[in-house]
């Protein structure tokens, strides 16, 4: 399966705040928020969305076209996607600015508070899929967060040139409005979005959950450390969380889970154990402090997978990426 990551791609700013946001909101007073949070860490990292999805892909043996818009600090970047097996060939330099940034400050029950600034990607919206690979028809294209107007015209673009695609708002939600979301999911043959999310986009599109789940052939809502939800045709499917060794950050989990989950789909997989291996890429993540700091080889992901669910040899198919110098 031809699959283009469409997506952020940013450089990611982790804080640890040593206490509890909740404690600093007062009833009544949300109107006049003015709050500063001292942190006792930070860590940079490279991260974005769409080269989170493309990095577990290429983890899992599945060389995925990362498409987007970065600035003239992106050489070591692209140089450290390649090696885990990421194409760049549709990531567009501009040198005039530098890659966009993410600040993330997580507190001590892994709530987070996040701001994003768009440098180089605000320029994603003048850019197309047939312009950043024009010589391949893809099987599937993922639509994760970015320029509004970017996603937009991405979900147009494989309307009108029949790409099955995956809608993945999650992160720009609240930047688009119920009209923007209803069409942009028009035509989607899957999207993927938290609990939360789901509860959001139902508020601004003023569909039921019901109706969202009739709109979207393939709905995937995660559900935290109790694991996903899968809901096609009419049917659910509830699918578990791995354990996770220890949770260090939470950020990228759900990036993790895409990129899992999009290789198992690619492999032809039935879409739990797909789901499943999206849910394992996750825990992978969050025993790391950063997006692309998990690691693990096939053999590996195997072994671990099968401590606690049976795949029943399917695993065996994935194809042994190549080795990655961290």
């Amino acid at each position: 399966m031809d699959i283009i990551v469409t997506g952020s791609i940013a450089y990611d700013y982790l804080m640890r705040f040593p206490g509890r946001f909740n404690d600093y909101f007062i009833d009544g007073q949300m109107h006049q928020v003015s709050l500063s949070f001292l942190v006792e860490e930070m860590t940079k990292h490279w991260g974005g969305i769409g080269a989170n999805i493309a990095y577990t892909l290429g983890l899992l043996g599945h060389r995925a076209k990362l498409m987007g818009t970065v600035g003239r600090d992106f050489g070591d970047y692209r140089e450290w996607l390649e090696r885990v097996g990421v194409d760049t060939n549709g990531v567009r330099e501009f040198t005039d600015v530098f890659t966009a940034s993410y600040f993330a400050n997580t507190d001590l029950e892994n709530n987070t508070i996040s701001s994003f600034y768009s440098g180089a990607m605000a320029f994603s919206k003048s850019y197309t899929l047939a312009e950043a690979y024009p010589a391949v028809s893809p099987d599937m294209v993922i639509v994760s967060p970015s320029d509004p107007l970017a996603m937009q015209l991405l979900t147009k673009e494989c309307r009108e040139r029949n790409i099955p695609f995956i809608y993945d708002p999650s992160q720009q939600i609240p930047r688009l409005s119920g009209e923007e979301l209803r069409n942009d999911m028009n035509g989607a043959y899957a999207m993927v979005i938290n609990a939360y999310e789901a509860e959001i986009i139902c508020k601004k599109t003023e569909l039921s959950f019901d109706e969202l789940k009739r709109r979207i052939e393939l709905l995937i809502v995660t559900q935290g450390k109790n694991g996903s939800h899968i809901y096609q045709n009419g049917e659910l499917t509830e699918v578990p969380a791995f354990s996770a060794k220890e949770i260090k950050d939470p950020t990228g989990a759900g990036d993790a889970f895409r990129g899992g989950l999009l290789r198992g789909m690619a492999a032809g997989f039935p879409i739990k154990l797909s789901a499943l291996m999206g849910s394992l890429c996750a825990s992978y993540v969050l025993e790391h402090v950063g997006t692309q700091n998990h690691y693990f080889t096939i053999p590996e992901f195997i072994e671990r997978f099968r401590s606690e669910q049976d795949d029943e040899g399917l695993l065996d198919g994935l194809v042994q990426p190549a080795a990655v110098t961290k």
